[in-house]
C-alpha cells in the first residue's frame, strides 16, 4: 500500500528466486491451468475453508513473525487487519460463491427473440500477486481468496522486507494449496521486474503510484490487465459545526494504527481556519490517553526500517526548516533514534506549499493539519490534487455530507469516521487515477478475476433467414419497421 520509495535499499534485499525459478513456477501453473481447467466450484469452496483453519492455526506464529519484521507490531493491529481481516473475507465469499459462480440471464431485444442471452463467469487462468510490506500476510491473502473464488491459479511475490511473515505464507500456502494451484516467489525489485513481465492473465499489484507505472509497463508488453492498488495524499476534511474533539480522536487513531503506515490512513486534514491549534490540542489529547508511553509501549508499531525512518524525519525536518510549527507528542519525554524504530506522532501546522510534506505521500505518523475559510476551499483544495485514494469527511448535515461525496473524486470514503470501508466486504476497495486502477474484496473481487463471456442462444423458431440476401421487399419493410422511414 505505496510509499514503496520508502522501502530499505535494495543491497539489503535476500537473493530470493533465480529467473529460472521464477519461470518454472509460472509455467507449472499454465500447464497445470491447460491440463486441468478451472478450480471447480466444490473445490473452491475447500481450499477456502482448509485455508481458513490454517489460518487460524498460525495467528500466534503470525503475530509473532510481523512482530519480528517490524521490529514491533502491535498484536491487536496483527490480529484485527491481518488474521480477522482474511478470515471474514473468507466467511464472506463462502457464504456467497454460489451465487457469484451462476451463470445469468440477460434480456434479448424483443426483435430477437425468443432467442436468449447468457453471461457466463470464467476464471482468467494464472493470476499474479505483489504484495506489499505494511499489511504483508493480508494484502497477500485478500487476493489470493479473490482469485481462486473465481477458479484460477495463483503465483504470489510477497515483499522481501517481511521475511519472517513469508515464511508463514508460505506454510499456509503450502498446507492448503499444491503448488500447480497458488506458490510464492521471493526476491527483490529485480525478481519484481521479471515477474511483472510474465504473460499473466491478470496481474494485481500493491504498492506505489511510482512503482505501478513500472508495473502497468511491463505488463502492458504482454497486453496483461492489470489491478494496482496504489495511493497517494488521503484527505481528511471536518466541518466546522462537528466536534473538534471526536474528529480528532478518529483521525488520530487512523493516523496511528501501524504507526500510519497504511495507505488509506488520512494524509492531511483541513479544518476551519483558526481551528488549527484546537484540533491539533485534541489530536494530541486523544494520542497521549492511547499512548502514554512509545518506545517500549507493544500497542504502538514500529516504522519498518531505518530507510523509511529517515525518510519522515526528512519531511519533518523540511517543514520545520520552511517555516512550519512541528509539535511531537511524547507523553513521557522518551528520547528517539533510527534504532530505536520507533517515531513519534507529529502534527505539522502552517505548512505551506514548498514544503515536501505536502506533496509525497508521509505513510507515517505525522499530520499536517491546514486551514481553509469554507467548505468549498476545502473540496478545491482537493480537487486541485491527484485523486486520492480515501477521502474522510466529518459532519452530521446530510446536504453538505453529499455535497462532498459528490464534488469530490476518491478511491473510497468514509463520513464520520476513517478507513473502516476498506474492512467491508460487500464495498469495493480500489483507487481512480493516480491512486489505482480497478478493485476487488467481496463480489468485485470474484468480478475481478473473471471473464463475463457473453452468450446469445438463437431458437429454433429464429425468423432471421427471412432477411437475408438477396434482399428485396421484405427487408425494405422491415427496415421501415425498426428504423423509419
Amino acid at each position: 500500500m505505496s510509499a514503496q520509495e520508502a522501502t530499505p535499499p535494495a543491497e539489503t534485499a535476500p537473493a530470493g528466486a533465480s529467473p529460472e525459478a521464477l519461470r518454472a513456477a509460472f509455467d507449472r501453473l499454465k500447464a497445470a491451468y491447460r491440463k486441468d481447467g478451472p478450480i471447480p466450484y466444490k473445490e473452491r469452496m475447500r481450499l477456502l475453508k482448509a485455508l481458513k483453519g490454517a489460518i487460524l492455526s498460525r495467528k500466534e506464529a503470525l503475530c509473532a513473525a510481523l512482530n519480528s519484521d517490524f521490529g514491533n507490531r502491535a498484536r491487536a493491529e496483527t490480529l484485527l487487519a491481518e488474521v480477522f481481516m482474511v478470515v471474514e473475507s473468507i466467511r464472506h465469499t463462502r457464504a456467497h460463491l454460489q451465487d457469484w459462480v451462476e451463470d445469468e440471464e440477460r434480456e434479448i431485444s424483443w426483435h430477437l427473440q425468443p432467442a436468449k442471452g447468457r453471461v457466463i463467469y470464467q476464471p482468467l487462468g494464472v493470476v499474479g500477486i505483489i504484495a506489499p510490506w505494511n499489511y504483508p500476510f493480508q494484502l497477500a491473502f485478500l487476493p489470493i481468496i479473490a482469485a481462486v473464488s473465481a477458479g484460477n491459479r495463483v503465483l504470489l511475490k510477497p515483499s522481501e522486507y517481511t521475511p519472517a511473515t513469508n515464511a508463514i505464507t508460505r506454510q499456509v500456502l503450502a498446507e492448503v494449496f499444491s503448488p500447480d494451484v497458488a506458490d510464492l516467489v521471493e526476491g527483490g525489485p529485480e525478481l519484481g521486474a521479471a515477474f511483472s513481465g510474465l504473460p499473466f492473465d491478470h496481474l494485481l499489484f500493491t504498492g506505489s503510484t511510482k512503482v505501478g507505472r513500472i508495473v502497468m509497463e511491463a505488463a502492458a508488453r504482454n497486453l496483461t490487465p492489470v489491478t494496482l492498488e496504489l495511493g497517494g495524499k488521503s484527505p481528511a476534511i471536518v466541518h466546522g459545526s462537528y466536534s473538534l474533539a471526536k474528529a480528532a480522536a478518529r483521525i488520530a487513531w487512523g493516523k496511528t494504527y501501524n504507526a500510519g503506515q497504511t495507505c488509506i490512513a488520512p494524509d492531511y486534514v483541513l479544518v476551519p481556519s483558526g481551528q488549527e491549534s484546537a484540533f491539533a490540542d485534541a489530536a494530541e489529547a486523544w494520542i497521549r490517553k492511547a499512548f502514554p508511553t512509545l518506545l517500549q509501549n507493544q500497542d504502538y508499531t514500529s516504522i519498518i526500517h531505518p530507510g523509511h525512518h529517515k525518510r519522515l524525519l526528512g519531511l519533518i525536518e523540511d517543514a520545520r526548516a520552511k517555516g512550519a510549527t512541528i509539535r511531537e507528542v511524547n507523553p513521557a519525554g522518551e528520547s528517539f533514534s533510527l534504532g530505536s524504530g520507533k517515531l513519534a506522532p507529529t502534527l505539522v501546522l502552517g505548512a505551506t506549499e514548498d514544503m515536501d510534506i505536502l506533496s509525497e505521500e508521509i505513510f507515517g505518523p505525522v499530520l499536517p493539519v491546514l486551514g481553509v475559510p469554507d467548505l468549498d476551499a476545502a473540496i478545491a483544495y482537493v480537487n486541485d490534487r491527484p485523486r486520492p485514494l480515501a477521502l474522510y469527511y466529518f459532519d452530521h448535515s446530510n446536504k453538505r455530507q453529499n455535497q462532498v461525496l459528490n464534488s469530490t473524486v476518491s478511491g473510497g470514503a468514509c463520513v464520520n469516521d476513517v478507513l473502516l470501508h476498506n474492512t467491508q466486504e460487500e464495498l469495493p476497495f480500489g483507487g481512480v487515477g493516480p491512486s489505482g486502477v480497478g478493485a476487488y474484496h467481496g463480489r468485485t473481487g470474484f468480478l475481478t478475476f473473471s471473464h463475463a463471456k457473453s452468450v446469445f442462444l438463437q431458437s429454433r423458431l429464429a425468423g432471421n433467414a427471412l432477411l437475408d440476401p438477396p434482399y428485396g421487399g421484405l427487408i425494405e419493410n422491415v427496415s421501415k419497421l425498426f428504423v423509419g422511414r
